[in-house]
């Protein structure tokens, strides 16, 4: 995406004293609890090598001492789209040369980690570990250990993976909804494969909503306007504090050394930083890794509302009564919002008593919550403003909890839409030995994207058998996540070139 000057782009690829309040999630499946450490709301007053108080402005030796041994390095190898090794050999010429094959090409990317808690759970960004066959995590004493993939959240770019180790010492979550423009905050990654690396600055903004993550759901809104209920979920705390290539992932911390957010993104035209950086709100961070070690994905409720922000030219086009807030332009089937009250037109200016003045900050004081939850929504109509209580439903318009399938899981982190092939398309494909296969109709960033794979390919075959159809296609990938995949398939404009390429699901 692109904003005048400059591009905003994905960063990566590229013990406290503190008194401590416990974060206890229930039963994560495997049996045991896990422990976010939490920063209580109010923090005892440490003191820094320099004698000088934890937390005084200009004063990071503290901050940086705290975060840095939370903070890994993560090294991914990620399997690419392989290039045809027949292609470059002249066809009446290959029988003597014979058939070279088309192994996948392997490619090493870098970012960061930060652990949240002990035994070895670790949040990253998704787009750091994405797509990758082999995760190597190497811990600030430069220890190392292979990692697995617990669960990613691409809505928010939020992953957690996880290694084995026990008495790992794990970050302590701030509150990202008390941190104030223009205070001080510190980032710890590893940029460009310098590990250990740290940069301050201060908080620029907050509530940024770039438009960067899952571009593909910016194509569902109507005139600009965002569905609530479809949207990533885009909140980012702005800092001038030098990010690069190798911070996503990492830490941004308070100068108590709290987690007060994920870096992300960096505004740069040429890739590297260039004055502004983004970071995911511990709040999100704490929701969306939470969710995934307990129930596998993330639990989120919904509205159900199109959404659209307001200034004062808007306010009279649309003939309302205030300029500042989100409007209401629809409902998507199945609206909770609706089925409460809300109505088309109304503005919505608080959530549970918190002023809301845009999409970003709404979609993240929703996206908090889970299906059943209730919250109370303060709209402006006609002048006036009105308290309604909504009970927060999930994504197919339900209270219960998404439960987690392994078919939907690898579908989904595949990234792209599918049909079958159509009867002319089959017969056009059969002069080229083509039986079957399933196309790809949509590429909206995922898996496949990071493979190099376009619309218009076709899927012939998934770790050597013939899949006929998208049911087939979930069928094979039902069992698949955490394993290795091997695709075979072409393009449908040019069925002679036969591609492979895998990569971990």
């Amino acid at each position: 995406m692109k904003t005048n000057w400059k591009a905003i782009v994905l960063v990566g690829m590229l013990s406290s004293a503190t008194t401590i309040a416990g974060f206890k999630l229930l039963d994560n499946g495997s049996g045991q609890n896990i422990i976010f450490k939490e920063a209580p709301a109010e923090t005892l007053a440490k003191f820094t090598s320099t004698g000088m108080p934890a937390g005084t402005p200009g004063d990071f030796t503290y901050a940086a001492e705290t975060a840095t041994p939370t903070v890994v390095h993560i090294k991914s190898t990620v399997v690419r789209e392989a290039r045809d090794a027949n292609a470059q050999i002249p066809e009446m010429f290959r029988e003597f040369f014979g058939d070279r094959g088309r192994a996948p090409q392997r490619g090493e990317a870098s970012g960061s980690g930060v652990i949240i808690s002990s035994d070895g759970y670790i949040v990253t960004n998704n787009h750091v570990i994405e797509g990758s066959e082999e995760l190597e995590v190497t811990l600030n004493n430069q220890r190392k250990f292979s990692a697995k993939v617990i669960g990613t959240d691409p809505s928010t770019d939020i992953a957690v993976i996880k290694i084995d180790e026990k008495d790992l010492q794990a970050i302590v979550f701030g509150n990202s909804d008390a941190a104030k423009v223009g205070e001080w905050v510190v980032a710890v990654g590893n940029p460009f494969d310098l590990e250990s690396t740290v940069t301050a600055g201060i908080v620029s903004a907050k509530g940024r909503g770039l438009g960067i993550i899952g571009q593909e759901f910016a194509r569902r809104g109507q005139n600009g306007s965002n569905f609530e209920g479809d949207t990533p979920l885009e909140s980012f705390i702005q800092t001038d504090a030098v990010v690069n290539p190798g911070n996503s992932g990492g830490a941004l911390v308070n100068l108590k050394g709290e987690l007060i957010g994920i870096n992300t993104a960096i505004a740069s035209p040429t890739g590297s930083f260039a004055g502004y950086a983004f970071a995911v709100p511990s709040a999100i961070v704490k929701k969306v890794s939470g969710d995934i070690i307990k129930y596998g994905n993330v639990q989120r409720g919904y509205l159900g509302i199109v959404l659209e922000d307001l200034d004062s030219r808007k306010a009279d086009e649309l003939g309302v009564k205030v300029s500042e807030g989100v409007y209401v332009r629809d409902f998507s089937e199945g609206s909770a919002g609706a089925a409460a009250g809300i109505k088309q037109g109304d503005v919505v200016v608080k959530v549970d008593g918190v002023t809301t003045n845009t999409v970003p900050q709404l979609q993240q004081s929703i996206g908090l919550h889970r299906p059943g939850d209730k919250v109370t929504i303060t709209v402006n109509r006609d002048g006036k403003e009105k308290d309604i209580d909504v009970t927060l439903r999930n994504r197919t318009g339900g209270s219960e909890m998404v439960k987690k399938t392994e078919s939907s899981v690898a579908m989904n982190s595949l990234g792209a839409q599918f049909d079958n092939l159509t009867t002319q398309e089959k017969q056009r494909l059969s002069r080229y030995k083509i039986e079957s296969g399933v196309k790809i109709t949509d590429i909206q960033g995922g898996k496949l994207s990071r493979a190099g794979v376009g619309e218009g390919f076709v899927i012939t075959k998934v770790n050597g058998k013939q899949v006929r159809s998208v049911n087939e296609l979930k069928s094979a990938l039902a069992d698949k996540p955490g394993a290795m995949v091997q695709f075979e398939g072409v393009y449908s404009d040019a069925p002679a070139d036969v591609y492979t390429f895998g990569f971990r699901m």
